[in-house]
């Protein structure tokens, strides 16, 4: 189900909104996009604070180590 939303734009705003439809894109096209990818990159923020977090603990990272070793040794014991 579609929903139509009303927004107020500053300046800064209708500026991008110009240059994403100078293309022949519709404004509702550049924003129901611009909404997507900002929405990735979020995403993306998220996985990589998580790396991070995880790239930071010692625990994990001696797991990781461990794990690697074992994989290691199956792979040589062919």
């Amino acid at each position: 189900m579609e929903k139509a939303i009303s927004i107020r734009l500053d300046e800064q705003a209708q500026e991008a909104l110009r240059t994403l439809t100078g293309s022949g894109r519709s404004q509702s096209e550049a924003v129901r996009e611009a909404i997507v990818e900002l929405a990735r990159r979020g995403q993306r923020g998220d996985l990589v604070a998580e790396a991070k977090r995880l790239s930071a603990d010692r625990e994990d990272r001696t797991e990781k180590a461990r794990v690697a070793r074992l994989m290691e040794s199956l792979r040589a014991a062919r």
